[in-house]
């Protein structure tokens, strides 16, 4: 064997040791997995990309906020987790649901049973001749649930959501806030593993907006549900630990927050944001970054020793300026 063949044999080794090495599945152990996410309209003869490859992952028993300007496409990414829309391409699961293979039957029992949705607009989420105790019930009809257990099952939703008074009000007769919340109990009357909510909180005023996330907070902590919410309203974002921002169809940033307590005893909230890292290398410099030090076409890359350096394309003393100046990311 030649010293050529013996170094293609070490790589071929050392890539199938690399290969056997490498973690199960994207997303094995998480509730949503999003992979290489593409979802393209045409709309009176353009092509319109909502979905760019985008991936996303989100565990168990978490309270996410999804967020992105109107057209990033979180609308849409919501629409196909909840199984009312399909995907062009990529992967996407849910529990142990492949949204890109179900059926038609198959659809309508995967929002029956295992996700639950909560509109911004009110006179979409109840029936209007229905009492709430009623329109909390409803589902639970459809899915073949006994009547005393409807009634047993309605109560205690509007218990835990602080609106037990509500129950025998028809929507006409409660106020924006109590019809959300009531909408809340709807989506978590057959106990769904995730509850996603379409801006929650978009037609009401701040006071309202409180209570509704609070309702979505015990259906996550209380009531166990995973709980993904999708706003353009930078305020839903302080109520949640972790949310993800969504630009030109992919995930561009996110925000963990997490309560640290001091030596006092005294509690504040730490928030970090991170830049995404997609399945492809991809990354989404935030516009500001790009702005102060004027990145734009190309820009030039080193590998550090811990990290890498980003520099605009300028002249080789402009470079040398602002690599000695510490212009990296």
């Amino acid at each position: 064997m030649t010293s050529t063949q013996t170094a293609d044999r070490a790589a071929l080794d050392s890539l199938e040791s690399r290969a056997r090495a490498r973690p199960g599945d994207y997303g094995a152990n998480a509730l949503i997995a999003c992979e290489s996410l593409v979802r393209i309209y045409q709309a009176e003869g353009i092509e319109v990309q909502a979905l760019q490859g985008l991936d996303l992952l989100i565990d168990p028993g978490e309270l996410v906020a999804i967020v992105g300007a109107s057209g990033s496409g979180k609308s849409t990414l919501l629409s196909v987790l909840s199984g009312l829309d399909v995907p062009t391409a990529g992967r996407v699961r849910v529990g142990e649901w492949d949204l890109m293979a179900m059926t038609a039957r198959e659809r309508v029992t995967y929002r029956r049973t295992m996700v639950g949705f909560v509109w911004q607009q009110t006179a979409r989420n109840l029936v209007p001749y229905l009492t709430a105790a009623e329109n909390i019930a409803f589902p639970q009809a459809l899915a073949g649930v006994r009547g005393a257990a409807r009634k047993r099952r309605s109560a205690e939703l509007l218990e835990a959501l602080g609106i037990g008074y509500c129950a025998d009000r028809r929507p006409a007769q409660m106020s924006g806030g109590e019809q959300q919340r009531v909408a809340i109990a709807v989506a978590l009357s057959n106990s769904p593993q995730v509850v996603f909510a379409d801006e929650p909180t978009g037609e009401l005023d701040s006071a309202s907006s409180d209570q509704v996330l609070d309702a979505l907070r015990a259906a996550n902590r209380e009531l166990g549900a995973t709980v993904v919410i999708v706003t353009h309203d930078s305020g839903v974002s302080e109520h949640v630990e972790r949310t993800v921002a969504i630009r030109d169809g992919r995930t561009s940033s996110e925000v963990r927050r997490r309560t640290h307590t001091d030596e006092h005893g005294a509690e504040q909230v730490i928030a970090q944001e991170y830049a995404m890292l997609d399945r492809a290398g991809r990354v989404q410099l935030p516009r500001d970054y790009r702005e102060v030090l004027e990145l734009s076409d190309r820009v030039r890359l080193a590998l550090e020793e811990s990290h890498i350096a980003v520099w605009p394309d300028r002249p080789s003393g402009a470079g040398a300026a602002g690599a000695g100046s510490g212009e990296s990311t």
